[in-house]
C-alpha cells in the first residue's frame, strides 16, 4: 500500500508538473486559471485531467476539439509516478548514500519527493527549452540548506563546499568553452546537486554526467538526429546521473578519504 500510495501521489504531482513545465518558460503564472487545451483553448474538466487514466480513456484526444494530446503529458505523469515509486523502493539505499539526511527523521521522505519533483521539472524544461529556471534551482538549494542547518554546522559547511566546488568546475568549463560547451544554468544546477550529494558522490556524479552525455550525443549523431556543432541541453544528463548516484552511489564510490 505504501508503494501504491507513492505511485498515485507521483502521478498527481506529475500532472501538476506538466502545467508547471509548460508555463514557466512562457512566463505564465502557475496560479493563473485552470489548464486549457493548447489547440481549442477550452478549459479541461477535472474528469479529463486524471493523470494517465484520462489520456487513455480519451484515446489521446481532446474531448472538445478532438485534436491530439501531446505525449509529454502522460510521459511526465508516468515518469514522476515511477520516480516516486523508486524513491520508496530504494529508500534505504538513498538514506545510506546521503549520510546527512539520516538525521532528518520523518522529513527525509517528503524532502526526497520534493527534490525529485523539482529535478523532473528542471529536466523537462531544459530538454524542451534549453533553459534551467533559477527559481526552481534556488528553491531546491534553499530548502536543502535550511535542512542542513538544522542537521548541524559540519554537514552544512561540508555539503555547501561540495556544491560550490561542483559549480566552480562547471564555471571553468563555461569560461573555457566561452559558453558553447556549458551554460550558466548548468553552473547553478551544480550548486544545488553538489550540495545535496556531498563530496562522497561528487566525482561519480560528475563523471557519470559526462559519460551519459557522450553516449547519448554519439547515438544522436549516428542516427543523424544531431551534428557535432549542435547544442545539447546538459542539465538532463546531470539529473539522470544524480538519481543514479542517489540510488546506487555506494557501488560507484571506489575509495573515499576518511575526512569526506
Amino acid at each position: 500500500m505504501y508503494l501504491i500510495f507513492l505511485f498515485v501521489l507521483g502521478a498527481i504531482i506529475g500532472s501538476f508538473l506538466t502545467s508547471l513545465t509548460w508555463r514557466i518558460p512562457r512566463a505564465v503564472d502557475i496560479k493563473k486559471g485552470r489548464s486549457k487545451c493548447t489547440k481549442c483553448k477550452k478549459v479541461i474538466e477535472w474528469y479529463d485531467n486524471i493523470p494517465v487514466v484520462s489520456f487513455i480513456l480519451l484515446g489521446g484526444k481532446c474531448r472538445k476539439c478532438h485534436s491530439k494530446i501531446s505525449l509529454r503529458y502522460p510521459a511526465i505523469e508516468l515518469t514522476t509516478a515511477l520516480a516516486f515509486l523508486a524513491v520508496g523502493r530504494y529508500f534505504e539505499n538513498i538514506v545510506a548514500n546521503l549520510p546527512w539526511a539520516r538525521q532528518l527523521d520523518w522529513l527525509i521522505l517528503p524532502y526526497l519527493l520534493f527534490i525529485t519533483s523539482l529535478l523532473i521539472a528542471i529536466f523537462v524544461i531544459d530538454l524542451e527549452n534549453m533553459l534551467i529556471p533559477d527559481e526552481l534551482v534556488f528553491l531546491g538549494l534553499l530548502v536543502s540548506v535550511i535542512l542542513l542547518f538544522f542537521v548541524g554546522p559540519n554537514p552544512l559547511f561540508r555539503n555547501l563546499t561540495s556544491g560550490f566546488v561542483a559549480a566552480f568546475i562547471f564555471l571553468l568549463l563555461h569560461l573555457i568553452t566561452k559558453g558553447k560547451g556549458m551554460g550558466l544554468g548548468d553552473f547553478k544546477l551544480a550548486i544545488f546537486v553538489g550540495t545535496v550529494l556531498g563530496f562522497k558522490l561528487l566525482i561519480p556524479w560528475f563523471f557519470l554526467s559526462f559519460v551519459i552525455g557522450a553516449i547519448l550525443a554519439s547515438i544522436l549523431i549516428l542516427l543523424g538526429r544531431a551534428r557535432l556543432k549542435d547544442k545539447v541541453a546538459f542539465g538532463p544528463f546531470m539529473i539522470v546521473s544524480f538519481f543514479i548516484n542517489l540510488v546506487f552511489g555506494q557501488y560507484l564510490v571506489i575509495y573515499t578519504p576518511p575526512f569526506l
